[in-house]
């Protein structure tokens, strides 16, 4: 089977993170796979799109320590390189650890089983991407630099505390919740919706990493455009350069 899957339904997209055997840690399959979701998500008919892991073990554990490539989180988070202007729900049960903390702070609504645990390690094993920064930005400053520099795990009720989670459930209810949001957004207005969530990523402050992120993704849809390829192949062919804004 995939480890990552993807299904449609009345509008409303599921993305699962599918290694419960590995804690769907995210190894660079599920990058790519990731990436290649959400931009299927943003071109397709789907409203809605909901995140969330195989099993009830965990949603993600983060990086997969078996794999020695840097991860490079802003490839696949949805909203960075990759435009995302629908709503995503993340539907969390077991350990939500590192990376993947990240994915949840990069949602808009957060549906967590009452199991659940969150970590941020990466000052205890020497690495981190930088993405996590942007916690400060969404949760009170203080928890954001104990949640990042300590490296200690918290439970979900502190999490709801301070606005990283909405609604706790019973862990086997966690997808029924996060449905039931879905559906309710699904019928609303979409331009309303895309709207709302574009002013509110203006109105969030952004970590050096996002605003990188959003700068490259201006300069790679320039690199990978017809006009870009028409003025090197007019350049060489000693022409006068004809540009369609394509």
């Amino acid at each position: 089977m995939s480890d990552l899957l993807y299904d449609s339904a009345d509008g409303i997209a599921t993305i699962t993170l599918n290694r419960p055997d590995k804690l769907n840690a995210i190894n660079p399959g599920i990058e790519t796979a990731l990436a290649e979701a959400w931009r299927r998500f943003s071109a397709g008919d789907d409203r809605v799109a909901i995140l969330t892991g195989a099993g009830e073990r965990a949603f993600s554990v983060g990086k997969d320590t078996t794999s020695d490539a840097f991860p490079n989180y802003r490839r696949f988070l949805p909203g960075l390189d990759i435009p995302v202007t629908k709503p995503v729900i993340a539907a969390v049960n077991g350990w939500c650890i590192g990376g993947a903390m990240t994915l949840v702070q990069m949602c808009d609504l957060c549906v967590a089983g009452s199991g659940t645990r969150f970590m941020y390690p990466e000052p205890k094993l020497g690495f981190a991407g930088g993405l996590i920064a942007g916690l400060a930005g969404r949760i009170p400053h203080k928890v954001a630099m104990e949640i990042m520099l300590l490296g200690e795990e918290f439970s979900v009720e502190r999490a709801y505390q301070v606005g990283l989670v909405n609604r706790i459930v019973p862990p086997g209810e966690v997808m029924d919740a996060a449905r039931a949001y879905a559906r309710r957004l699904a019928d609303n207005a979409p331009l309303v919706l895309a709207m709302l969530k574009e002013l509110s990523a203006e109105t969030v402050p952004r970590s050096p990493i996002e605003r990188v992120s959003h700068a490259m993704r201006s300069v790679e849809a320039v690199a990978a455009s017809q006009d870009f390829r028409e003025g090197f192949a007019a350049a060489r062919e000693k022409r006068t350069p004809t540009y369609t804004g394509s």
